[in-house]
């Protein structure tokens, strides 16, 4: 079983980051991925892509447990062909989150209590066994086939661990010879320092600095901004940006601003001890909300945000978080009071409040494609123990969510049908899971189509049958 023609040329774009004996076992996996109905079990990827007897089935599990690739390489390559097709000037919007992968299993690597969002309330918080992974996207908007829609890539990864997930040295039992206690503790500190230097506790803002310093790195001359929630806009990543990487994030209600540092007056002395890094400090939030300062009335009606708001701005600094970078600071009130007010900050120094509010709400399309990643494409089913298998593994449905987009954008997009549904007439605009379906559909068509009937009953169950396994889900 094949792929359609449009789509393997896109996984040929990787083909440098395997090697000759890797790549036809990524391809294999990959298209059992795509077609497969059933739990991403690395098993049930055989079966769904046809390959059972073509190579010995230990080999597609040490693809992901031992085969030399790197996950960073190939998401390099998926960003810049991300770049190619959807941003190829202006701006490129990035937006990080992290997200739940429910596991069970004492002994899979990696695994931790995390925050359940989908089962927490305001009242309860609620955690659960499992994976948290940290991701990195490329926002897309309006494209032709859908131009109300917004669309997050994801391309870069990093499973988060916690404190207590995080391994230790073990410990040595005392020998009763005084030289062998010398010598052994000498041991247990080294083995201690390596453990430490190769453990190291690292929080979900320092792998989302990470991630964003390689993405500087592999665009250096392109201006990028990210948007992130109150956990990605702390001091841990606003005073590490790359120089080409601006964000946008939230103001804690309570936050601390302050007008920049005053200027020396011309001809007056500098005197004794450092110079001042903040000015006076400014209203809270509610008192700003409060002051005379007239508000501007701002309309809004695309994807994710639907509302009419007033709006303050300012350019201030959030001293504990960003130090003496400047920033432009958008006070909101919902005018019909659903929602709280709320600060967002903007490193962008030449954004107005409408363009920072509109990107923000972009965000939402990350949700959005966590979903799709765990409903339609498996994200949670790989059923990884060791840890270059856990690491490389469940990305790869992120990934094939990335790329069934692009192959959207490129050819899909002409051959998407909807089911006849006459109680839902109006759709227009195709989601993912109408993606997915139309990319199965073609595969299969392109691989039994001269076996089709041309009429009559058997030509009508035919079409039956390929629509229900070619549906998404």
């Amino acid at each position: 079983m094949e792929l359609i023609q449009g789509f393997q040329s896109l996984l040929e774009e990787f083909r440098d980051v395997f090697n000759a004996q890797s790549f036809p076992i990524f391809v294999e996996l990959m298209t059992g991925w795509v077609l497969s109905h059933r739990h991403r079990f690395v098993t049930d990827l055989i079966v769904s892509s046809g390959s059972v007897g073509k190579r010995h089935f230990s080999n597609y599990h040490r693809f992901f447990s031992q085969y030399a690739w790197s996950l960073d390489f190939l998401s390099m390559h998926l960003l810049l062909l991300l770049v190619r097709i959807f941003a190829p000037t202006g701006v490129i919007e990035l937006a990080i989150d992290d997200t739940l992968a429910r596991k069970r299993g004492l002994m899979v690597y990696g695994t931790g209590m995390h925050h359940d969002p989908l089962m927490s309330s305001r009242a309860k918080t609620i955690t659960n066994w499992g994976h948290d992974w940290v991701v990195l996207c490329l926002v897309i908007r309006h494209p032709q086939w859908a131009p109300t829609k917004v669309f997050s890539l994801p391309f870069c990864f990093r499973l988060y661990r916690n404190r207590q997930g995080v391994t230790k040295g073990k410990k040595k039992t005392a020998m009763q010879d005084p030289k062998q206690q010398k010598r052994a503790a000498k041991q247990r500190q080294r083995e201690k320092a390596r453990n430490e230097k190769k453990t190291q506790h690292r929080t979900r803002p320092e792998l989302a600095v990470e991630m964003l310093e390689l993405v500087a790195s592999w665009l250096p001359d392109r201006e990028l901004v990210v948007t992130g929630d109150s956990a990605y806009g702390g001091a841990s990543v606003l005073q590490k940006l790359p120089e080409n990487i601006d964000l946008i994030s939230h103001v804690h209600a309570k936050g601390a601003l302050y007008e920049p540092a005053p200027q020396p007056k011309p001809g007056e002395t500098k005197g004794r001890g450092r110079g001042r890094k903040k000015g006076k400090r400014l209203p809270g939030m509610a008192e700003w909300a409060k002051d005379k300062t007239k508000w501007q009335t701002l309309k809004f009606d695309e994807y994710g945000f639907h509302a009419t708001v007033k709006v303050k701005v300012i350019k201030a600094l959030y001293y504990k978080a960003g130090k003496d970078r400047l920033l432009k600071i958008v006070l909101v009130r919902d005018t019909l009071g659903k929602r709280p007010d709320q600060m967002f900050y903007c490193t962008d120094l030449k954004w107005d409040a409408r363009r920072i509010l509109s990107c923000y709400a972009r965000r939402w399309s990350i949700e959005v494609s966590f979903h799709d990643c765990k409903q339609l494409l498996g994200f949670e089913d790989p059923a990884n123990r060791k840890e270059k298998a856990v690491r490389r593994t469940a990305p790869m449905a992120m990934v094939l969510y990335s790329l069934t987009v692009v192959w959207f954008e490129r050819e899909g997009h002409r051959h998407v049908e909807f089911p006849n549904r006459p109680w839902y007439k109006r759709k227009q605009e195709p989601s993912f899971g109408d993606m997915l379906t139309t990319l199965r559909r073609l595969s299969w068509k392109n691989n039994y189509g001269d076996i089709v009937p041309k009429r009559g009953r058997a030509k009508k169950l035919f079409d039956q049958i390929t629509w229900i396994l070619c549906l998404a889900g």
